[in-house]
């Protein structure tokens, strides 16, 4: 037995927000239906292909969901989202602030037609607030909330961060919100809704950064580099090495003295830098001692000998790297899943329940593949009646 199943939950997301959410419902065994705008989700029209003509970043985010094509701004396809509903529970989305309300389609609306209805909305600024209402983006949430004023080096620009870190904190966030709910509902028998904003979601991840400001009672170190976010750790760094870079940090003294064992450098024994307190006043001169010992060895020969003498470290990977990596592979986030149609890889899913096995992913449907199939399933409708709403353009 899955730990969803039996659930059945609608998507009306788009992008990476709600759809990553749905995504991992979908693994864990949820019935996920997926509404779609006439025009496809946005993500369906990106340069980045798979073999077969299908956006990568969609088919990651979407892959083991049936899909519909529906006009939600057209009242009859209000009404069959309401239908939907009626044998729903959990619907997410992420559409542009206040959408759902304007068409009709708020909790409010909603909870009418089935009060065991669990609804969450993905905002960027959440329902109340002096932002709230303000589209955003993972970018505009990074500018907005210091990610990228912490990300970089102080003398350069600011840095958005590589990945979507905003987008899929939230993601995880709005999962954990639904779970939550769905335990709650076992009790009480009723729904709710359930509120996630990309701001919220993201700020946690900054207490580093925050406690160095709060200590400090100045922002005069806000971007750190590859160093510490709060500057109260040392060595914390990545590091040249022959073939690339590795990252070291000592979290403890004792860490830092196994480390000056091996490095059998006389500079390292500088009392100065006995302390963590100490290191970190002088960060210049121990990151100058470390990345002259690293710069002689092999980033994966030395990551294997720090990791025997339990100092953390890492060998800097790159994307090629990675996905090449046997252990990455072994865990099964990214799959290469194979069906009649061939091979393609996807998102697995980084949630491992012991008594409940991961639904294996499938390949993502076509713009509204599978509309026929789930109106008549899940609403009994004729086909004469879906005709007529495709001959009207509602799906």
């Amino acid at each position: 037995m899955t730990a969803l199943e039996g659930v059945k939950v609608i998507c009306v997301g788009q992008f990476y927000f709600a759809p990553y959410c749905t995504m991992l419902m979908a693994r864990l065994g949820a019935d996920v239906i997926k509404i779609e705008s006439p025009q496809g989700d946005p993500y369906r029209r990106l340069p980045a292909m798979d073999e077969d003509g299908t956006p990568i970043q969609f088919r990651f985010l979407n892959s083991g969901k049936r899909t519909i094509r529906l006009d939600l701004k057209n009242p009859a396809g209000q009404e069959v989202l309401r239908d939907l509903v009626r044998n729903a529970d959990v619907l997410v989305q992420n559409l542009s602030p206040g959408a759902m309300d304007r068409f009709g389609l708020g909790y409010e609306q909603l909870s009418d037609v089935n009060p065991g209805l669990i609804m969450a909305s993905g905002t960027g600024f959440g329902s109340f607030g002096p932002y709230a209402g303000e589209s955003a983006m993972d970018l505009t949430i990074q500018a907005r909330t210091a990610i990228m004023s912490t990300t970089g080096f102080e003398d350069g620009a600011p840095v958005r961060t590589g990945p979507s870190v905003v987008d899929f904190m939230a993601g995880a966030h709005i999962l954990a919100g639904v779970l939550a709910a769905l335990f709650q509902r076992t009790r009480t028998g009723r729904g709710q809704h359930v509120e996630v904003s990309l701001q919220d979601a993201i700020l946690p991840s900054l207490t580093s950064n925050i406690a160095g400001l709060l200590s400090e009672g100045t922002a005069s170190h806000e971007r750190t580099g590859n160093r510490h976010g709060g500057m109260s750790v040392a060595p914390y760094n990545a590091y040249p090495a022959t073939d690339g870079w590795v990252t070291v940090l000592c979290p403890t003294d004792a860490h830092w003295k196994r480390l000056c064992g091996l490095m059998r450098d006389p500079a390292a024994d500088d009392p100065r830098f006995t302390t963590m307190t100490g290191r970190c006043d002088h960060m210049d001169e121990v990151d100058a001692v470390v990345g002259r010992w690293t710069r002689t060895w092999s980033k994966d020969d030395l990551a294997h000998t720090l990791k025997d003498l339990k100092i953390p470290c890492a060998p800097v990977v790159t994307l090629p790297e990675l996905l090449d990596d046997p252990h990455v592979r072994a865990r099964g986030v990214l799959r290469t899943v194979t069906d009649a149609k061939g091979s393609f890889t996807t998102l697995g899913s980084p949630l491992l329940l012991s008594d409940s096995p991961m639904v294996e992913p499938t390949r993502s449907g076509g713009l509204g593949e599978h509309t026929d199939a789930v109106l008549t399933e899940e609403l009994g409708m004729s086909a004469d009646h879906i005709a007529k709403l495709r001959d009207a353009g509602v799906i």
